[in-house]
């Protein structure tokens, strides 16, 4: 991979929680996120399917009109059957295809709006699986599409627009050489155009993850997209083909229709979520590569410039957004209330095999002294921001769903993950 100047990011991360997972290696870590929260990974897919039905209808309809099409005009392959031949029938066929064309995916630009609802909340939400390695929320898949739909639809809208140039030219030329056009002049453009909407469509997809990531100038969004594009080149391609082995799957349908079926079972249960997942977890390590060392550098400088409040009000902000976030997992002890680390210094020293009364003097004083400690720890730490934030918000919860309960003359809810979410 080529190295990428360090110094000129300007950025700070786009998040709304606290990254409470950092990879040891971001392929095995991928591979046990897919496994271990397949249910997360099959409910993202769902709303993000749920976004792309517009663009799926549209592609769907394309392709019956086209087989009608086939069954109105017999062109050339009845004519001697009972059919008559159409005058001037060179290129109808291909003229069709064009007119067909045009028509259904400039439709499909406009149902790209809607599919960047599902792309948006479905890459937002993948990133928060990956850093927090498991947790989804409903909530924060709308939360990713109010933080990252901007950043999305342009990208999106500009690769579609490049597709449809694609399959434009495609058409043309092949009614060009079925006219005895210049068919030197068509396979070129054909090319050309194909190979444009490749590199579009990558430069796109790292414009989305830049642009989902962090809080960035457009100018900087740009410039730092073809940076990091740029500099794992060779890694992007290769990470391109290999997160869209659904579509290669699919579209294998030209040569039997087991694989069309296939690839469509796959893009229902997984496959919209296998591909944000793959370029997700290659766009993070890039970025924790290159960019998250330079935003630490530029967070450790503006430190030195704070004052001690400033610095202490952060710290508060930030161990409140922690409790947000945990709030999300169900109330716990274990999260609740201070617990001291584990502390090598301090420990009960095991009996041996023979011992007397006074070992065991010495191991009743050792775990009183450990008791003491753990004691003295919540006593110091049990008003921490955190801790006192988190358990506040389920009190408050709480509170609510009481009097909820009363008003209507119901039992009292019980306070879980389930009902904290809504």
């Amino acid at each position: 991979m080529e190295k990428v100047n360090e110094n000129k990011f300007n950025a700070a991360e786009l998040d709304d929680y606290g990254r409470t997972h950092i990879p040891k290696g971001r392929w095995s870590d991928t591979w046990n996120i897919f496994k271990n929260n397949f249910s997360k990974i099959v409910l993202i897919n769902l709303f993000v399917l749920l976004f792309f039905i517009p663009s799926l209808i549209v592609v769907y309809v394309g392709s019956i009109y086209v087989q009608q099409l086939g069954t109105i005009y017999p062109f050339a392959s009845n004519v001697g059957l009972g059919y008559f031949a159409y005058p001037e029938s060179v290129g109808l066929a291909e003229s069709l295809y064009l007119s067909s064309d045009i028509m259904f995916y400039s439709l499909l630009i406009l149902t790209g709006f809607v599919a960047s609802v599902g792309i948006a909340g479905g890459l937002y939400s993948m990133r928060k699986l990956i850093n927090t390695n498991g947790t989804f929320t409903v909530r924060g898949f709308f939360r990713g599409v109010r933080l990252c739909y901007f950043n999305t639809v342009l990208p999106v809208t500009l690769f579609l627009i490049f597709f449809f140039c694609s399959v434009i030219v495609s058409d043309w030329a092949s009614y060009t050489i079925a006219i005895g056009g210049n068919k030197g002049g068509a396979i070129t453009a054909e090319v050309f155009m194909i190979i444009a909407t490749v590199i579009v469509g990558i430069i796109c997809a790292w414009f989305i993850a830049v642009g989902c990531t962090y809080k960035v100038k457009f100018k900087y969004l740009i410039k730092n997209t073809f940076m990091l594009m740029w500099g794992s080149i060779f890694p992007t391609i290769f990470m391109a083909a290999f997160s869209l082995i659904p579509v290669w799957i699919t579209w294998l349908g030209v040569f039997g229709s087991l694989f069309t079926v296939v690839g469509v079972l796959i893009f229902m249960v997984c496959g919209f979520s296998y591909i944000l997942l793959c370029w997700t977890s290659f766009t993070q390590w890039v970025f924790d590569l290159y960019v998250t060392p330079t935003l630490k550098k530029d967070k450790a400088a503006a430190k030195v410039n704070k004052t001690p409040k400033q610095i202490a009000e952060e710290q508060e902000e930030e161990q409140k957004q922690l409790a947000m976030e945990l709030l999300a997992a169900g109330r716990s002890e274990l999260i609740g209330r201070p617990i001291k680390p584990i502390d090598s210094g301090r420990a009960v020293k095991p009996v041996g095999a023979a011992f007397t009364r006074g070992d065991i003097t010495r191991v009743a004083d050792e775990r009183k002294q450990l008791k003491d400690d753990l004691a003295a720890y919540t006593a110091e730490h049990e008003n921490d921001p955190k801790y006192v934030e988190y358990n506040k918000m389920f009190a408050e919860r709480e509170k609510a769903l009481q009097d909820e309960g009363k008003k209507k003359g119901k039992k009292n809810k019980k306070i879980s993950s389930d009902n904290l979410l809504h």
